[in-house]
């Protein structure tokens, strides 16, 4: 029987937060070192809490198997962070669904653009926001480079019109 799947909105102190904050922790830190303890304490709770921030569990019978969060960037475009899957339950469609969610949600907020950045180690990170129709705002195809990896997405087709 296959799990229930239900979203809950959370904030980075509750329990159900703990696996995404933790692993998202060792992964980064298995992959760029021990500065990325600063990159995960570089904002404060309220930065990912309503109103203009979420943080977002997706949930299966209960339990946290994948989240994401955004906050504001400017007044217009909403940022994604933490976007995280666990380790288990990878490559089933989870982070693409949480990320579907996220950028209705920010909508939703009044944002009508999506901006991120993800590192150069995050191969499947980047792959996630090209097949999400993410805009990459770096030249694809150039050597790799050591910083992070941007990236944009309008959330309506009005957006880009002045």
């Amino acid at each position: 029987m296959s799990p229930v799947l239900t979203f809950r909105e959370a904030g980075l102190a509750d329990e159900l937060a703990e696996p995404l904050i933790r692993e998202l922790t060792e992964e980064y830190v298995a992959r760029y070192g021990e500065g990325a303890h600063e990159e995960m304490a570089r904002y404060p709770a309220a930065e990912f809490a309503p109103p203009h921030g979420l943080l977002l569990l997706l949930l299966a019978d209960g339990e946290p198997v994948a989240g994401g969060a955004f906050r504001r960037y400017d007044e217009s475009s909403a940022e994604l962070k933490r976007m995280w899957t666990h380790s288990a339950h990878r490559r089933r469609g989870l982070a693409r669904r949480v990320l579907g969610e996220l950028e209705q949600r920010a909508r939703l907020a009044g944002y009508r653009r999506i901006f991120l950045t993800t590192g150069p180690r995050q191969p499947e990170a980047k792959g996630l926001y090209l097949a999400a129709g993410y805009t990459p705002l770096f030249v694809e195809g150039e050597p790799a480079t050591p910083g992070p990896l941007p990236f944009e997405k309008f959330l309506n087709r009005e957006a880009r019109t002045p």
